[in-house]
């Protein structure tokens, strides 16, 4: 949209324009860094943390690692929980 003083534009953006905002991945992201600590830190809190994130950003968000994060979440959160187990 320009305004009536040339060819300036307004700020404002077209009907159907995306917004800027940078979503990405973020809850993908935050999961896999959760599965990877529940490794070796209180498995059952962050693992189920990682595994809830990773479910929200496959299910609602549709994030393209959300796959890969509910995968690294599950394996830390048992892996972690087996660790904990021997090295008890």
């Amino acid at each position: 949209m320009t305004t009536q003083y040339g060819n300036r534009p307004t700020g404002q953006q077209p009907h159907g324009a995306p917004k800027g905002t940078a979503t990405g991945n973020v809850l993908s992201i935050i999961a896999m860094v959760l599965g990877v600590i529940s490794l070796i830190f209180f498995p059952i809190v962050f693992g189920v943390i990682g595994v809830i994130l990773a479910i929200i950003a496959k299910t609602v968000r549709h994030e393209r690692l959300a796959v890969p994060a509910l995968v690294i979440s599950a394996v830390g959160l048992i892996g972690g929980m087996v660790l904990g187990a021997l090295l008890a």
